[in-house]
């Protein structure tokens, strides 16, 4: 018996992630491209990025800011949006150090 796989495509590659993410549930402020202020239910975030819940409406490509405990404004782009959710990936790095006082914050508030 013999499997064939079909072969991915460019996009496909792009989208997946190269790191894992941390389940959470934190409450946060985000300053989108017209510098206005909305509310956001980060659920899940690792260094490179994160995906929340958000009634504004935002496409990809759109540059956002987004107040974190620890580490302050962590700035990147949406890079896609699904029924009141986006994923965002931060325009660098959080450190590790950083990122693990951030995570137990963001746990214990949450």
């Amino acid at each position: 018996m013999t499997y064939q796989f079909a072969s991915l495509d460019a996009a496909d590659a792009a989208d997946r992630r190269t790191t894992e993410r941390d389940e959470v549930h934190y409450r946060a402020r985000l300053f989108g491209p017209d510098a206005r202020p909305h509310a956001l239910v980060i659920v899940n975030i690792s260094p490179h990025g994160l995906m929340a819940r958000c009634e504004a409406a935002f496409e990809a490509g759109d540059r956002l800011r987004v107040m974190l405990p620890v580490v302050g404004v962590a700035a990147g782009e949406v890079r896609w949006c699904l029924g009141g959710r986006i994923g965002m990936h931060f325009d660098g790095p959080i450190d590790l150090a950083s990122y693990y006082e951030l995570l137990a914050t963001m746990l214990k508030k949450g």
